[in-house]
């Protein structure tokens, strides 16, 4: 029966716009709270992330630091060598070995050189993202409250809503219901609406009289020719108002 789809179409728009109602209270809060949480996540893993590059900078630096000490005490030793060797051949591979050893420890030093640079400048870059971490995470903290304290405001009227809807839902057929939500998602929450004045109550457009006519039959679902919300008479709001 046409009018029974029309009621509970209505029941539920009734419904959907309380919810509605409740989630434009909370305003921009629940998507500023998220996209906050979303920075301080970010941050936290540019801090780890900086962390870990300052202490590989360091174990590197270390590690070539002890490098160099043992190039230099085999430099010492390879000249050592030397004045006690008996030919120019053994004489000229340990010159090879001490140029080798002084050519790699020139080349550690300058690599220490350029990783000192880098570590201080990770150890500014860390200091910037732990500040603006902690901001961030103070007013995430604030957010999140607020947040909390509006939703427990409404909870409970919330809560009975939802309970609503989904008995509603049950009552509707699932190709108009799929056809409500479409509607719904693409005129900002209002798919079904009452004839008020002789116009849609959506968009405020003129309905001609032989389609009020039409529609005040409830023998078939109409739309309005500008808007494509479902149009009802006031029959269906006034019986879709005293539904359970």
């Amino acid at each position: 029966m046409v009018e029974n789809r029309l009621k509970h179409l209505y029941a539920l728009q009734l419904i959907d716009l309380q919810l509605q109602e409740i989630h434009e209270m909370k305003g921009d809060l629940p998507k500023i709270v998220e996209e906050l949480e979303g920075k301080v996540e970010s941050l936290k893993a540019k801090s780890k992330e900086l962390t870990g590059t300052i202490k590989q900078i360091k174990i590197d630096r270390d590690k070539a630091d002890v490098e160099i000490i043992d190039l230099a005490e085999k430099v010492e030793k390879y000249k050592s060598q030397q004045l006690n060797v008996k030919s120019n051949k053994q004489y000229d591979a340990l010159t090879k070995e001490i140029d080798a050893a002084e050519k790699k420890s020139s080349q550690l030093e300058k690599e220490m050189e350029s990783s000192e640079g880098k570590l201080e400048v990770s150890k500014q870059d860390l200091e910037i993202v732990t500040n603006q971490l902690g901001e961030a995470s103070q007013e995430y903290d604030e957010r999140k409250k607020e947040l909390r304290e509006v939703n427990k405001e409404h909870e409970k009227e919330e809560l009975q809503l939802q309970h609503q809807r989904e008995k509603a839902i049950v009552r509707i057929e699932r190709s108009d219901l799929d056809w409500y939500e479409r509607i719904k998602n693409a005129k900002g929450g209002i798919a079904v609406v009452p004839i008020k004045r002789n116009a849609c109550g959506g968009c405020f457009s003129r309905v001609p009289p032989q389609k009020m006519l039409e529609i005040r039959q409830n023998s078939k679902l109409y739309t309005c020719e500008h808007c494509g919300r479902i149009l009802i008479s006031d029959h269906i709001v006034s019986i879709s108002s005293k539904l359970p």
